[in-house]
């Protein structure tokens, strides 16, 4: 069984420059209210920039919890 995700970072203004890295999100069965990510931040409705993949600096520390690529269906 695969698990998939979404890539995303905090949209300009709502953090500095420095701090939009691009975070790795459990891929939700059902549109919530808030996504965390792997790391654990949390963003509401209209926060985020959703991305095709890891763009800019990524999230260390959701890349260091984020699932395995065979666990997530990459190649």
């Amino acid at each position: 069984m695969s698990v998939r995700i979404l890539v995303a970072r905090p949209r300009p203004g709502l953090v500095g420059e420095t701090r939009r890295v691009t975070h790795v999100f459990p891929y939700p069965d059902t549109p919530p209210d808030r996504l965390a990510a792997y790391c654990g931040a949390n963003f509401g409705q209209g926060e985020l920039e959703l991305l095709p993949g890891i763009h800019g600096m990524p999230c260390e520390a959701c890349l260091a919890r984020v699932p395995a690529p065979e666990q997530i269906g990459a190649p």
